[in-house]
């Protein structure tokens, strides 16, 4: 059986993202450790989520795709950097978020965060999608990367722990 970090390191290469930041994450940790094994990807840690989005966006502008890869505390910090930089200068800045925050989330900080990401996401008109299930992971990332680089608009892409599993105290 396939795992949903199988899946995004596949659909990320079928659509060519190859720069891959980070901040270290357990949940992402299966992904993130898939993408350095694979010489396809360009891949590093970053010390904070705007910073990562920085890079995937010079690297646009370079002519290369890119994907932040981020817990949701980690994208309370950006709004600011999407508002000012990919949304105006229209940049399909990717952004995968490992959800936390919800369904038994141990953790009170990451649970504020969880009930803002998606109302923020709408305000500034961005579109996201929630994965949740194996058997819609690939639809749901490739047609996302696809709509974003067509529209080039900034996507971001919540991995639900319906899909992950989350994270345990």
């Amino acid at each position: 059986m396939t795992t949903w970090w199988e899946i995004v390191r596949d659909v990320l290469k079928r659509n060519e993202v190859k720069l891959v930041t980070y901040v270290p994450d357990n949940v992402l940790n299966p992904l993130i450790k898939a993408i350095h094994a694979d010489s396809y990807f360009n891949a590093f840690v970053t010390a904070r989520e705007e910073e990562a989005l920085g890079i995937v966006a010079g690297a646009w502008m370079g002519g290369m795709r890119g994907i932040v890869l981020m817990q949701t505390s980690g994208f309370a910090t950006l709004p600011n950097a999407i508002a000012s930089l990919a949304l105006p200068y229209q940049i399909p800045v990717l952004m995968m978020v490992s959800e936390r925050g919800t369904l038994g989330e141990f953790n009170v900080g990451q649970a504020t965060v969880a009930r803002t990401m998606r109302p923020v996401l709408d305000a500034m008109g961005m579109e996201h999608h929630t994965m949740t299930r194996l058997d819609e992971a690939d639809f749901i990332l490739d047609r996302t990367i696809r709509q974003a680089v067509t529209t080039q608009q900034p996507a971001c892409l919540i991995l639900s722990p319906l899909l992950t599993g989350g994270k345990a105290p």
